[in-house]
């Protein structure tokens, strides 16, 4: 990515409130330094405001709850048609998100092994003695009830899963798979890296939105699982990358 492509894309950040460097630069996969000379060029071109700790301004996120709440019922037919991919003694691991959340609500009772970031899930599946649950630590972003940071990152990195469930923010004509929370970004990519099997579940209005970082391409992915709004364009260009999918 050219420096004018990312300073475009670290300003998107900001509006979708990202806020300190060294999320950008795990972002981005730059050093701080790289991010600290873009935001001074944006400062300089009056696109930002840089406060004191190397952050910058930035709009509340929207709450959990608040997006959980939509299209709740596409959602629960997403999660119950990933749940079905999974077999009993596997390991699972489950990315964040409310469409993640519907997986986990539909893993109840199974005897597999939960590794995730998702405390929404840990809290719908805490009491299943079923499901023997891996919390990998880090820091704990109350608002969309995950952990994230180097910590949850280095715990990652160290275990294997069979299947990953991902979450999307946005999937553009390529296929790529972005998001716009940043400090996420370097989760769904330890999550990637550590699964036999790569499974986005994302409904179809995610297929005509947009994202700030490229989280991985269609290379990386071997499933999604969407709905049946899906534009036909993006289904011939599943089809043709040779991508599983299910329509819920």
């Amino acid at each position: 990515m050219v420096p004018a492509q990312r300073r475009q894309r670290i300003l998107q950040a900001v509006r979708a409130g990202t806020a300190h460097v060294s999320e950008l630069a795990r972002a981005f996969e730059v050093s701080e330094m790289t991010v600290r000379r873009d935001l001074h060029a944006l400062e300089r071109d009056g696109k930002l405001e840089r406060v004191h700790g190397g952050a910058v301004r930035s709009v509340p996120e929207r709450p959990f709850g608040e997006i959980a709440l939509e299209s709740q019922e596409v959602k629960d037919r997403i999660g119950r048609a990933a749940a079905a991919l999974v077999q009993d003694g596997q390991t699972v691991m489950l990315d964040i998100g409310t469409t993640t959340l519907q997986v986990a609500r539909h893993l109840h009772s199974r005897r597999v092994t939960l590794i995730t970031t998702n405390l929404a899930a840990l809290d719908e599946l805490r009491d299943d003695d079923q499901v023997e649950i891996v919390l990998p630590g880090g820091l704990v972003r109350r608002n969309y009830r995950s952990t994230v940071g180097v910590l949850a990152e280095e715990a990652l990195r160290q275990l294997n899963a069979d299947v990953a469930f991902i979450g999307t923010s946005a999937v553009d004509h390529d296929l790529s798979v972005w998001d716009t929370t940043m400090i996420e970004v370097p989760i769904k990519r330890a999550m990637i890296r550590a699964a036999g099997r790569v499974v986005l579940v994302a409904d179809s209005e995610k297929f005509s939105m947009s994202g700030v970082v490229r989280v991985c391409g269609a290379g990386d992915l071997d499933h999604i699982i969407t709905d049946a709004g899906l534009p036909a364009a993006e289904r011939r260009a599943i089809d043709d990358a040779g991508i599983e999918v299910t329509i819920a």
